[in-house]
């Protein structure tokens, strides 16, 4: 027996990955539906070997439905979670809408799973952002051994944690280069993003940082612990899938780089690929449609005691939001639901 679930947002990047997702992991579906805004009523999307049509997300019951996958926008999401909510399904949410609130648990399955229990005060679950779903889960096994104490952390983020625009402006930006009659200016990124990077991603706030860098600070917080200190530089690259991240760490013990490459082999959600060689560490593009958050050149920092770094690179529509969603499902489903 298994589960009644709704894919909110099913024609966006997202939406698709977590249908992809949800079908690959063989997620105990019982039945399953998909739903959108008016304008895209009617889209089909695959499930599997199966065609979905798309209903319309305004006027949906959710009563007897189990699971609501949303990735919607903080805007939908603030209508029609708490619809779906109150109708007994519980929301498993993708936007920034829920994070910060002390009655939703913010989860990433392989470093909290136990907050999931919080859930009930609003049956809504809230899924971080991507760039911190990453960082985490790298995080958490180097925490729980030797404490940390602060993490810096820059961040080269593809295109498509912008939506489908941020992927049609690169794409059409890019063939412009080489056809410059054909000119494509800026329009969903601040400044031209072919060829070019940008350390700007969301809107600047009055300290100087961008809301991306405030999400790092605020969400590896809640998540892991609140005494740790974040400071983060986020950076848009001309990467159509795949985040990186260059993460520099103070513990308050001594870590070896060789015990934390241990330490991360055999962390849940992990892949070390680590070689001191030409090509011996993982690229956006090798990490695309995989499950895992990928970690290479793990190496001390002589410039303070009990520092590491070490670079991070996941499939942000995966680990960074769908599959990570549908993880929480998962999760629900074996803790609290428990259906047959």
């Amino acid at each position: 027996m298994g589960y009644r679930v709704v894919v909110a947002g099913a024609t966006g990047n997202v939406g698709r990955e977590m249908l992809n997702i949800l079908s690959e992991r063989h997620f105990p579906v019982d039945e399953i539906t998909v739903l959108a805004s008016r304008k895209s009523l009617g889209t089909e999307v695959s499930f599997g070997d199966t065609t979905l049509k798309t209903k319309d997300l305004d006027t949906f019951d959710f009563t007897g439905w189990d699971i609501a996958l949303f990735a919607v926008g903080s805007e939908a999401t603030k209508k029609y979670a708490p619809v779906a909510a109150k109708a007994g399904c519980v929301v498993i949410d993708n936007s920034s809408l829920y994070r910060y609130d002390p009655d939703v648990p913010l989860i990433v399955p392989e470093v909290n799973a136990d907050a999931i229990e919080g859930y009930a005060k609003k049956n809504i679950i809230a899924n971080p952002n991507c760039s911190t779903a990453q960082m985490v889960v790298a995080l958490k096994p180097l925490h729980d051994r030797a404490t940390i104490k602060r993490v810096v952390v820059s961040t080269y983020q593809s295109v498509s944690g912008a939506g489908k625009e941020g992927i049609d402006e690169l794409w059409d930006q890019t063939k412009a280069i080489y056809n410059p009659v054909d000119e494509k200016p800026a329009k969903k990124f601040t400044k031209q993003i072919a060829f070019n990077v940008i350390p700007h991603i969301d809107v600047f706030m009055d300290d100087g940082s961008t809301k991306e860098e405030w999400k790092m600070v605020a969400e590896t917080k809640k998540i892991v612990d609140p005494s740790i200190k974040v400071t983060a530089t986020c950076v848009r690259v001309p990467v159509f899938v795949g985040h990186s991240e260059a993460v520099n760490v103070e513990f308050e013990d001594h870590l070896d780089e060789d015990e934390a490459r241990e330490i991360l082999r055999e962390a849940p959600g992990v892949m070390v690929i680590d070689k001191r060689e030409d090509g011996g560490y993982v690229t956006p593009v090798e990490c695309v449609g995989d499950f895992a958050t990928f970690i290479s050149r793990i190496r001390q920092d002589s410039t303070i005691d009990n520092g590491l770094n070490f670079w991070c690179v996941s499939d942000n529509l995966r680990k960074g939001a769908a599959l990570n969603a549908v993880q929480i499902a998962e999760l629900l489903g074996n803790r609290i639901l428990k259906k047959g």
